[in-house]
């Protein structure tokens, strides 16, 4: 696939979210790690891929540590050094279910250099104020140095999926 295809990755992204199972406690999310320099989706995953409340960037990073025998925190030093994370809602910066924020786990990818390991990552939607209110995460990713850049076009259907289980209001 073509690393400048920005969309390609978020309908991809886009078909994780559709795997999570509906839950009015979640929002429904799908994420890629890819190296962005070989267009290659190095892991996919989805909002409850995983045992316990796990969100899809988790899972993505979670997964990667796992199949590299490493604790997640450590699974920036097998990442190329060109890696960006595509997920459909941006990831979160504060978890009621007292687990670590997404931001906070993509801070914490760091090379063996302990340099930033994601230094961009791609969203389709800001995630909506439903559950923590506004949403600090785009900023302190930015503030991180990670640049965080908006694929439009998708957030219609992002929020369509990403809020199926929820009441309507």
């Amino acid at each position: 696939m073509d690393p400048k295809d920005h969309a390609a990755y978020m309908y991809q992204a886009l078909d994780q979210a559709h795997e999570s199972p509906p839950k009015a406690s979640n929002f429904r999310v799908g994420a890629l790690v890819v190296d962005a320099d070989t267009g290659y989706v190095l892991e996919r995953s989805y909002t409850l891929a995983l045992e316990g409340n796990t969100h899809a960037e988790q899972c993505c990073l979670s997964k990667l540590a796992k199949a590299h025998d490493l604790p997640e925190e450590r699974v920036g030093e097998i990442l190329p050094p060109n890696t960006v994370l595509y997920t459909t809602m941006e990831p979160c910066n504060l978890r009621l279910s007292g687990n670590m924020p997404c931001v906070d786990r993509i801070i914490r990818t760091k090379t063996k250099d302990g340099e930033q390991a994601i230094r961009k990552v791609y969203i389709g939607v800001k995630e909506p104020e439903k559950f923590v209110g506004e949403n600090q995460g785009r900023s302190k990713l930015e503030e991180h140095g990670i640049e965080v850049i908006h694929v439009p076009g998708f957030e219609e259907d992002i929020l369509l999926v990403a809020t199926a289980g929820h009441e309507k209001e």
